[in-house]
Order: C-alpha cells, then structure tokens, then sequence
C-alpha cells in the first residue's frame, strides 16, 4: 500500500472499521513506509489504554508534538471516552500538525475526528484507499 500524507494536516480514516483498521496494521512504525518496504522517515504511533483519562491522553499528544517524528499514526486515541472528552482529545492534535507533522487518525468516532481534519481518505473492504474531499465543514464543529 502506498500512503502519501500531507505534512501539517490531519488527516482521517474513513469508511467500514475493519477496513480502517488494515490500514493502520499495514502501517509500518519503524519506518514510515508501509510493509512492503518505502522510504524511511520517523513515525511515532498513538494509543490509549482503556483506563487512560483525558489529561494523560492530551499529555501523550504534547509528547509527540515535542517528539522528531515526521508521521503520527493516532489508532483510536478517544476510544471509550464521551463525546466532550474525545473532542478535547482530538482538539489537542491540530497543533501536532502544525507543527510540521503529517497526522493520520483512525478514530472510533470518525465524524467527530472530521472536525480536527484537514482531509480525509476511505479504505474500501477490498483494500482500496483514495482521498476525499472536505470542503467546508466548519459546520461540523459547532
């Protein structure tokens, strides 16, 4: 899978979970090349334990945002939170971006995630990924 993401956006996964979910496995954290073997450059990945708070989870975000890598790879960073705390959690990325990061989010909320999101890509069932447009979506904010 060749994967090209824009540095200083985030962007977010989606279309059906199972297929969000290949993609981010398919994702090579060593190097920031997929499986088969592109160029390197640094990627650091994003998680949560299930008993993570919020502030522990932001704090993980500020590290990255602190850290070299030039790929953050965030897998369901707000799993099991509610909405005003996964939207404080995903709020928190932006500046990851702006930093001069390339920010890839798979999000158990995917909409939620769109309101953080410079782009977006859809990963088909059947492996496929291609971009789709936001266009204007401050709607989605409020």
């Amino acid at each position: 899978m060749g994967l090209r993401l824009p540095v200083g956006d985030v962007t977010v996964l989606l279309g059906p979970a199972a297929a969000r979910r290949r993609v981010m496995a398919a994702l090579d954290d060593d190097g920031g090349r997929c499986a088969s073997g592109h160029s390197a450059v640094g990627v650091q990945r994003l998680a949560a334990a299930a008993d993570d708070d919020v502030q522990r989870r932001i704090a993980a975000i500020e590290a990255v945002r602190e850290a070299g890598a030039t790929i953050v790879l965030v897998d369901r960073l707000t799993e099991g939170l509610a909405a005003p705390d996964r939207r404080s959690v995903l709020a928190a990325l932006r500046p990851v971006a702006t930093s001069g990061r390339a920010v890839l989010v798979d999000d158990d909320d995917p909409v939620a995630a769109l309101a953080v999101a410079d782009g977006a890509l859809r990963a088909d069932p059947a492996g496929g990924l291609s971009a789709e447009s936001l266009g204007d979506l401050d709607y989605l904010a409020s």
